[in-house]
């Protein structure tokens, strides 16, 4: 966890404010459901570790501190904590008219590497906020931005499965390809919601109509090799379990390889996965999503995002379909 040495006052006053019970990070409090409890064991560490970069955001009134805080966060496990941290700055924004350039002016100077991060972190804050994500999407990054809507999509799922996810409640604050990278987002948090349990997930998917499946899959592609949880066995199981729609579990694990390589965390379970899953190292499947940013632009009316996704499941669509 993020711990500080001495909080300010101003610090003790926003973590009374705003702070969450590390409680809101555990299986029993979210009601979520594990068959194995290594798996749960391990998602729930990450929702603590998050809810500490979070923390640490609210009681830090400076960069350089933050910064430190997080920096000295287990290398693997950063990246999440990064992520709650994101969400922190973006609250403080939206609280405080005074000062609204938080979240923005960390990401620049001191979270490149954890860029991708950042983004979901930004779309946990708008979810909790219930703000629309499309004026937003406006002023960033015209690729990252959609992270945004991925970490709103994850939000939701995370802590209102019963609406999202039993009952599949349409997101009405988005439209259009927002409800596309939303779905992506909710299927990265069925990885949590599920206990990693791949028959659990598979059926959680097969509940929504056929053509959300897809992008389902790609979020739990993303979170099963970011967030690790599984031995071989179940990843096996889970790759089985795509079936038609191994590509887009593929390009999800492609993603979470390129978001570890930029912040220098890869770890063993991100290597494996990529193996079993795309074929190839972690560092070859990285270089995949580098690759497909060449020229990119939009095409046929699709955000450059969606395009980006295409280019990467075409790539691996003979690939991976033929082992």
């Amino acid at each position: 966890q993020v711990r500080a040495d001495k909080v300010s006052l101003l610090g003790q006053a926003r973590r009374r404010f705003l702070g969450l019970s590390p409680a809101e990070a555990s299986f029993a409090k979210r009601g979520f459901r594990a068959s194995d409890d290594e798996a749960r064991r391990r998602l729930e560490q990450i929702g603590i570790v998050f809810l500490s970069g979070y923390h640490a955001a609210l009681e830090e009134s400076e960069f350089g501190p933050l910064a430190h805080r997080l920096a000295i966060v287990e290398t693997e496990l950063r990246g999440f904590a990064f992520e709650g941290a994101a969400m922190a700055l973006a609250l403080l924004d939206c609280f405080t008219p005074w000062r609204k350039d938080r979240w923005r002016t960390f990401t620049v100077r001191m979270a490149q590497p954890h860029v991708y991060m950042m983004h979901v972190g930004l779309g946990w804050a708008l979810a909790r906020l219930r703000r629309s994500v499309t004026s937003h999407l406006a002023q960033l990054d015209p690729l990252l931005g959609w992270l945004v809507v991925d970490g709103y999509g994850f939000h939701e799922g995370y802590f209102n499965w019963p609406l999202y996810i039993e009952h599949q409640l349409i997101p009405t604050r988005l439209s259009g390809y927002e409800r596309r990278v939303f779905d992506q987002g909710l299927g990265r948090s069925m990885w949590f919601v599920k206990g990693a349990d791949v028959a659990s997930v598979e059926n959680a998917i097969n509940a929504f109509p056929s053509a959300q499946h897809n992008d389902l899959w790609s979020g739990v592609g993303l979170a099963c090799a970011y967030a690790g949880g599984r031995n071989r066995t179940a990843i096996e199981s889970l790759r089985t379990a795509a079936n038609g729609h191994l590509p887009a579990l593929a390009q999800g694990v492609a993603f979470a390889a390129k978001t570890r390589q930029r912040a220098a965390n890869l770890n063993l379970h991100t290597e494996n996965i990529c193996r079993l899953i795309c074929g190839h190292s972690a560092e070859e499947t990285a270089a995949i999503t580098d690759a497909a940013l060449e020229d990119l632009r939009e095409e046929g009316g699709l955000p450059v995002y969606e395009v980006w996704r295409r280019r990467i499941q075409n790539k691996f669509a003979l690939g991976v379909t033929r082992k």
